[in-house]
């Protein structure tokens, strides 16, 4: 799948960040201009959380068909499951809304299908966060390696039948409106060590999913960022509510973790340890095809509610405009014939 460039093979990763329907939006616009541009079968590596995971994962269900991304388009105009999932978990004595959530990824994505078969396309990482831990909990497939599951501290296993359902479950369980996804040792045999783990949104360790792209082991040369999370804006008459002030620190500590990780993928490639990064955030103007499409995008909820025509055209025309920038000034090598 490497891009060829001067005769030297070149690594790439896509991160695609969490964010609900409106980030898997903003990355199917992102994914459609990288297929336009001739990288996106050249990908190696996809690296998800939340919304990232469900644009990422119906991508990689279906790798080798020409329609992979129009599979994702009809998903995200036709389909709401947040509602559905939450009031049957609450009226279902024989299901939670976790199992209700991953059940509806299945019946409308993955129709069954396991870690292993997603063997066909790139590397591919589906992230949560481990309550047990605090660390970043990963489910990996593709790329012609096994598939497996686990975290730095406690240990990986071998996970080719563990469903995809379940893995996008786990890294889009955003917390409280879903719980979390319960792994016991006859699972994951590591959890012996805390009698269990819980496993809930990726965003709440990091929303656009980082770690996997600097591991050594994945050896990328250029990583792309898609960042269709919640910018944090000027709020003008500040909060002095306790339990709305709760949710603005929440949003403030993100933002950090969100600035910090593109200051890590920047020095660590300044210091010749990591590849060349290429990000945008949705609220980004540089770039932009239209005068307000940053705004007009940013502005749109962040829930896993179907998005209509216009907010889908305005999402897909942003994402799409933004990498092309970023690549045209930052990576123009990227761009061979």
């Amino acid at each position: 799948m490497a891009l060829t460039i001067g005769g030297v093979q070149k690594r790439i990763g896509l991160a695609l960040s969490g964010g609900g329907f409106r980030a898997a939006a903003f990355h199917l616009g992102v994914m459609r201009k990288l297929a336009a541009l001739g990288i996106l079968d050249r990908v190696d590596l996809l690296t998800c959380v939340s919304g990232g995971s469900i644009a990422g994962g119906a991508v990689a269900r279906h790798w080798s068909d020409a329609g992979k991304l129009d599979v994702l388009d009809q998903y995200l105009r036709t389909r709401s499951i947040a509602a559905s999932s939450v009031i049957g978990g609450v009226l279902d004595p024989f299901a939670s809304r976790i199992d209700k959530l991953a059940g509806s990824y299945d019946r409308d994505l993955f129709q069954g299908a396991t870690l292993d078969n997603l063997a066909g396309g790139p590397r591919i990482y589906f992230n949560a966060t481990n309550l047990a831990t605090g660390n970043l909990f990963f489910f990996v497939a593709g790329g012609g390696k096994p598939a497996e599951m686990g975290e730095h501290e406690l240990g990986v296993v071998p996970a080719p039948a563990f469903p995809v359902c379940r893995a996008v479950a786990a890294s889009s369980a955003f917390p409280p409106v879903f719980p979390p996804l319960r792994l016991d040792a006859t699972t994951y045999a590591h959890a012996a060590a805390v009698e269990y783990v819980t496993l809930t949104d990726g965003g709440v360790y990091d929303n656009m999913g980082i770690n996997p792209l600097v591991r050594t082991r994945n050896a990328l040369d250029y990583v792309i960022v898609s960042d269709g999370g919640k910018p944090f804006a000027l709020d003008e008459r500040p909060t002095e509510s306790g339990a709305i002030v709760l949710k603005a620190a929440l949003d403030i500590m993100m933002e950090q973790i969100r600035g910090l990780e593109f200051d890590r993928l920047q020095h660590r490639h300044a210091a010749q340890s990591g590849p060349r990064p290429l990000w945008f955030s949705i609220d980004s103007k540089e770039g932009e095809a239209q005068p307000g499409d940053a705004a007009f995008a940013s502005a749109i909820a962040t829930n896993l509610a179907r998005l209509p025509a216009d907010e889908m055209d305005v999402l897909t025309r942003h994402g799409g405009a933004l990498v092309e920038a970023r690549i045209r000034r930052y990576a123009p090598e990227l761009l061979v014939p």
